[in-house]
């Protein structure tokens, strides 16, 4: 049966993210509603956002030609049903969940996603910062083991495109908390906004695409506390609103690292792939000595959402 043709969803919301951002402007500047925008940092984002839909046209015959020879050998064929659709979505959410997840615990693919993490503002903007250099990464084969089982490459590009559109209206500060239903089910405003902070008690949480029942599934979900206003950016703010400064320099710098004199192998491959901040000689931070860190300067925070209990070095 011939396969449908799909439409590239996020071609076709572009219009939708060019009005939200004028709205969300227009309700910041005019309204005075919570959150900023900085001109030099929105028209980097924007430069990100078109470097990544160039590096797609020139390099996703990569990972696509991948997907399409694992359809080979396939176990079972789900079609384009809609309920064959819903699952593919929801197992490419769980499936987003785990490479999101990866990406923060280790520092080859960090070096790709970092990118949209590198603003220290929160709006609209921020969710078109996308990585130039994701193919390189190889994190497409997590996708292998839905077209494996049965979902078309071409379903799974569509439902991921589906995933990507829903992220947009989540980065602003202009929505609260949300319906109670809605909070414990979906990701939001409010639970994205604490993935994108910097505070220690936020760090290395809320790695949900659409549905944040998998952070709650996985014990990493933490609450926006009102009392801990999320801090954006990067725990080592990069300073620049270059955008080819802003997708290359972790890569450089991590390369750096590896390629330091002196180092056993094992160290090397720790600089590429262990996670951000980890260092041979334990000069660096990574998220969990920041935590500890934290706790012991604040010990009245011991145990709250997001840090160490007890147990923490003096």
């Amino acid at each position: 049966m011939p396969m449908p043709d799909f439409p590239d969803v996020t071609q076709l919301a572009i219009p939708l993210f060019i009005g939200a951002m004028l709205i969300e402007i227009v309700l910041i500047r005019r309204f005075k509603r919570r959150g900023a925008f900085e001109t030099r940092d929105t028209l980097a984002s924007l430069l990100l956002g078109t470097g990544n839909v160039v590096s797609g046209l020139l390099l996703g015959f990569v990972s696509f030609g991948v997907l399409i020879w694992a359809w080979d050998y396939r176990i079972f064929d789900f079609g384009t049903s809609w309920w064959a659709i819903a699952l593919c979505f929801v197992l490419d959410d769980l499936r987003y969940y785990w490479y999101h997840r990866i990406a923060h615990r280790s520092r080859w693919v960090w070096a790709e996603h970092v990118i949209h993490h590198s603003s220290q503002h929160y709006n609209l903007s921020t969710a078109l910062r996308q990585s130039w250099t994701g193919t390189f990464t190889g994190m497409f084969i997590l996708r292998l083991p839905l077209v494996l089982i049965g979902f078309h490459p071409l379903v799974i590009l569509f439902v991921g495109g589906l995933n990507l559109v829903y992220q947009f209206w989540i980065h602003t500060e202009t929505i609260g908390k949300m319906w109670r239903p809605i909070e414990w089910i979906f990701n939001t405003p409010s639970h994205h906004r604490v993935h994108h902070a910097t505070n220690p008690r936020y760090l290395d949480a809320n790695y949900a695409g659409c549905l944040i029942i998998w952070d709650r599934m996985f014990g990493t979900f933490v609450p926006e506390l009102d009392s801990d206003q999320p801090r954006y950016g990067i725990v080592r703010n990069v300073g620049t609103f270059n955008p080819i400064r802003l997708a290359f320099h972790e890569w450089i710098d991590m390369f750096k690292d590896a390629a330091r004199p002196g180092l056993t192998l094992r160290q090397r491959l720790g600089y590429l792939f262990a996670p951000p901040g980890w260092s041979h000689d334990g000069s660096r931070q990574g998220s969990l000595e920041l935590k500890e860190e934290y706790v012991r300067q604040n010990p009245d925070q011991i145990g709250t959402p997001g840090l160490p209990g007890q147990g923490v070095a003096p």
